[in-house]
C-alpha cells in the first residue's frame, strides 16, 4: 500500500503548519525510538520553525521546507558536533515528530551559531 499524493500532502499540512513545531539539534541519530542526544546546556534551546506549504518532487512525493531562516542563541559552551536534527512538538520535552542526518555535520564550540537557511530543512514523505 502506498499514501496518495493527496493523503501525503495532508499529513504534511496537518502536523507541520498547523501548530508550533520547534527544529532540535543532535549529536547523534535520534531514531525512532527518541533515544539520541539532544544538545543541552550553553545556551542552547530550541527554536520555532515555519513551514512552506507542500509541493510534490520528481518523483511525486510530497516535500515540505522551513520558509524562514532558524537561528539558534550563541553558543555560551561547546556543543559538540551537530550531526542530526530533529523536529519536535514542544520546547522543552514533547514528542519527536520527524528526523534525519545533516549533510554537512557542523560543530558548534562556544561563540558559534547554528543556522539553517529557508530551504534547508527538508521533510519528504515516502
Amino acid at each position: 500500500m502506498a499514501f496518495s499524493n493527496y493523503l501525503e500532502e495532508k499529513i504534511l499540512n496537518d502536523n507541520f503548519r498547523t501548530g508550533t513545531i520547534y527544529v532540535a539539534l543532535y549529536t547523534n541519530d535520534p531514531t525512532d525510538a527518541d533515544v539520541g542526544t539532544e544538545v543541552s546546556g550553553g545556551a542552547y534551546a530550541r527554536q520555532a520553525v515555519t513551514f512552506s506549504e507542500p509541493t510534490q518532487d520528481a518523483e511525486g512525493k510530497a516535500v515540505i521546507s522551513n520558509s524562514n531562516e532558524v537561528v539558534f542563541p550563541t553558543a555560551t559552551a561547546n556543543w559538540g558536533t551537530i550531526t542530526h536534527v530533529g523536529f519536535r512538538s514542544a520546547a522543552t520535552g514533547g514528542n519527536l515528530l520527524f528526523y534525519g542526518p545533516l549533510v554537512n555535520p557542523k560543530k558548534i564550540d562556544a561563540k558559534d551559531r547554528f543556522r539553517a537557511m529557508a530551504g534547508d530543512l527538508t521533510l519528504k514523505l515516502g
